[in-house]
């Protein structure tokens, strides 16, 4: 009735008007999303169940490896002052390894500035999988072969009869004149890493200084046997474990507190086989080790065993070699000032000065010092005024046996 109406008063010529008819889509915005993520689903889905993938999803990463023939074998040089109780008489590096073949590169970090140098090291690799070295490092020249004994790693020191290594191949000395007046000994530690360093220490310091080698380098044995030649005394460094080790690591074959005193031992060989003609062992880095009675009981029977002296560079106050070493009659000496703790030409000097008072003092003072070109300049230019001030310079040997006796 009400659509009649209408017809009858609309105007004529005129059309009804129409009703606007509202565009029904098929789906919503929501239901689009949701058939989209449906379809995300299944397809993961399948993925997850048709892939064969052993790894379930874990995260990988992808390690580039570098061929070894390329590798850079560049010996560089390892400063010495540091800055921690492992340090303070010697710039220590933190050294992290890769092993390649019978060799193991050696990134030697300086903790100072942070710098890295790449240092190989023979066989290195051999004997960290507890394996015989296929090419033990050479015999010396001028090394008695009665003092050495044959190990898995190479040849070692021995005694022979009353023959020690600490008495045949200490450093010439004037004794009974050190017996009556002071004396001082310089010993310049770090050595064989870095033939250059080395070797400004071997040939522009005087025979009457002790150079103390790392068994570390491409040939230590080499540079050692320089030395020798040139009449220093030498001592050979061992690698112990520092407090804060890993993060700070001497190098291959550390010893640790945490292996037992057999497995300590073996790798104590290692490093005693890396050259010959030493006169005594000394610790490198190893604050922690050194301050082990149970650890270094067991190093210092053994320096005892074969004849051998031990040097402790003072930079752990709480060191136990001293006890130790008068447990098994070891000759022992003890660093009295750190020469270079901090590298300049003042402080070198005031503290040449300083070890000058204490052998004053005492009859007798030892000082340690690196191979940085400044501290080699500065103790040699002392050196020159010590027969002025009425104060003898001795190998090292002579130093521990008057320090023992007085």
């Amino acid at each position: 009735m009400t659509e009649t109406a209408d017809d009858l008063s609309a105007p004529l010529g005129q059309d009804k008007p129409r009703r606007k008819r509202r565009l029904r889509l098929p789906f919503t915005v929501m239901q689009l999303l949701a058939v989209m993520l449906g379809l995300f689903l299944v397809t993961f889905a399948g993925f997850a169940i048709f892939n064969k993938d052993p790894l379930g999803g874990e995260p990988m990463t992808r390690i580039a490896i570098r061929d070894p023939k390329g590798a850079d074998k560049a010996t560089e040089e390892k400063p010495a002052a540091g800055h921690s109780e492992d340090s303070k008489h010697a710039t220590k590096e933190a050294p992290k390894e890769s092993a390649s073949g019978d060799q193991k590169t050696v990134t030697m970090i300086d903790g100072s500035t942070g710098a890295r140098h790449d240092v190989v090291i023979g066989a290195g690799d051999a004997a960290d999988k507890g394996e015989a070295a296929s090419a033990p490092p050479p015999v010396m020249n001028g090394i008695d072969s009665k003092l050495l004994e044959k190990s898995r790693y190479g040849m070692i020191p021995a005694m022979s009869g009353d023959l020690k290594p600490f008495n045949v191949y200490a450093g010439e000395a004037d004794r009974a004149k050190a017996a009556k007046m002071p004396v001082v000994a310089i010993v310049i530690g770090g050595l064989g890493v870095g033939a250059a360093k080395t070797t400004d220490a071997i040939m522009k310091l005087p025979g009457a200084v002790t150079l103390a080698f790392t068994p570390y380098g491409s040939d230590p044995g080499k540079l050692a046997e320089r030395a020798r030649a040139q009449r220093h005394e030498i001592f050979l460094q061992i690698p112990m474990e520092p407090y804060d080790f890993p993060d700070n690591d001497p190098g291959p074959q550390t010893l640790l507190t945490s292996l037992t005193s057999d497995q300590n031992i073996d790798r104590l060989y290692w490093h005693l086989s890396r050259m010959q003609g030493y006169a005594g062992l000394a610790n490198f880095m190893g604050a922690r080790f050194i301050a082990t009675d149970a650890a270094m009981q067991p190093i210092i029977r053994e320096a005892s065993r074969r004849g051998l002296g031990f040097f402790d560079d003072g930079s752990s106050p709480r060191s136990i070699a001293s006890q130790a070493a008068g447990s098994f009659a070891v000759p022992f000496g003890r660093g009295d000032i750190a020469l270079d703790a901090v590298p300049t030409p003042a402080e070198i000097d005031r503290a040449l000065n300083k070890l000058e008072s204490t052998a004053r003092e005492r009859g007798v003072a030892i000082g340690t010092a690196s191979a940085l070109p400044v501290s080699i300049e500065r103790v040699s230019a002392w050196i020159k005024t010590l027969n002025d001030h009425g104060i003898l310079l001795v190998p090292l040997t002579t130093a521990m046996l008057k320090s023992k006796s007085s």
